[in-house]
C-alpha cells in the first residue's frame, strides 16, 4: 500500500496516456509531462490520485498472494537455479493474484478515466469505488467486474514473470558476485533491473489491458476483444502505440519496487525470515 500510494501520480498519467488516440478528438503527439500537467489542471493536484482507493485495495489481494505464492513454488517445487523455471511460476503466480484482484483494478481504471470526461464538461460516471462497484453490478451483471480480465492476466503473468524472476535472479548475482551484500543497495539495483525488465515484457499487454477495461460492456463496443483492441490499435496507431505509457510506466516501477522491496526485506528480517 505504502509504494502504491507514492507512486500512483505516474500510474494515472500512464492510464491517461494509454487512453491517448482511441478517439478523433485526442489524436496528435502528446507525452507523459503533458498528460500530467493536464490532469493538474483540470482537476487539481487532487487528480493525480482518482482511483486510489481501488488501487490500494486490489494490493491488499494481488500482491501477497503473487509474492508468497511465487516463494512457496521456488522454495517446494524449483528451487534457485532454474531461471526459466522461476519465469514460469513467477508468470503463474501473477496470473492467480490477477483474477482474484481484478474487479478493484477495472475499477480502478474506470475512475482514473472519468477524469477525461470532467475535463469535457461531463459527469464523471462513478463518486468512488462503491458506487463504481454497485452500478457495475447493476449495468453489466455480476461478470462485468472481470471486464477485461484476459489481457489482465496475461500482462499480470508477463510483468511478473519480469519483476519477480529478474528481481530473485539479480539480487541473486549481484550478492553471488561480491558488488555488493544483501543489503539496501542489492534490493534497489535489483528493483532497477526488474522494473525495466517487466515494462518492456508487459507494456503491450497492459495497453490492451487498459483499453479493454475501460469501455463498458452493454453499450458501443470499440473493441470485440483483446486481439481486435491489439489489432487495431496497430492499425490507426502504428506499433509504437503498444509502447504509449512505457517511460511513465519504467519510472513508476522502478520507485515502485524499490519501495515494496526494501520494506519487504526489512520487515521479513524484523520478524525473524530469511531474506526473499
Amino acid at each position: 500500500m505504502l509504494a502504491e500510494s507514492t507512486t500512483f501520480p505516474l500510474d494515472i498519467t500512464k492510464t491517461r496516456l494509454q487512453l491517448h488516440g482511441e478517439s478523433s478528438s485526442t489524436r496528435g503527439p502528446t507525452n507523459a509531462f503533458r498528460v500530467a500537467s493536464e490532469i493538474v489542471k483540470t482537476d487539481g493536484l487532487f487528480g493525480l490520485y482518482m482511483g486510489l482507493s481501488p488501487a490500494v485495495l486490489r494490493h491488499m489481494f494481488y500482491t501477497p498472494i503473487r509474492i508468497v505464492g511465487y516463494e512457496y513454488l521456488r522454495n517446494n517445487y524449483v528451487g534457485n537455479d532454474s531461471v526459466l523455471g522461476k519465469a514460469f511460476i513467477g508468470g503463474t503466480s501473477g496470473v492467480i493474484a490477477q483474477v482474484v484482484a481484478s474487479p478493484a483494478d477495472l475499477v480502478k481504471v474506470r475512475m482514473q478515466a472519468d477524469g477525461r470526461l470532467v475535463s469535457k464538461g461531463f459527469r464523471p460516471r462513478y463518486t468512488g469505488p462503491f458506487d463504481a462497484l454497485k452500478k457495475i453490478v447493476r449495468v453489466e451483471g455480476l461478470v462485468g467486474l472481470w471486464q477485461g480480465v484476459l489481457p489482465n492476466v496475461q500482462r499480470a503473468f508477463l510483468v511478473n514473470m519480469g519483476e519477480l524472476a529478474c528481481y530473485d535472479q539479480a539480487k541473486r548475482f549481484v550478492v553471488q558476485n561480491h558488488v555488493c551484500d544483501d543489503n539496501v543497495y542489492a534490493h534497489t539495483l535489483a528493483s532497477i533491473m526488474s522494473g525495466l525488465s517487466a515494462t518492456a515484457l508487459s507494456c503491450p499487454a497492459d495497453v490492451v489491458k487498459t483499453r479493454m477495461m475501460n469501455q463498458a460492456s452493454g453499450q458501443e463496443v470499440t473493441y470485440r476483444n483483446s486481439y481486435d483492441c491489439l489489432v487495431k490499435t496497430i492499425r490507426y496507431e502504428g506499433l509504437r502505440a503498444l509502447w504509449k505509457g512505457f517511460f511513465p510506466t519504467w519510472a513508476r516501477l522502478g520507485p515502485w519496487q524499490f519501495v515494496f522491496w526494501v520494506s519487504y526485506e526489512k520487515l521479513r528480517r524484523i520478524v525473524g525470515f530469511s531474506s526473499f
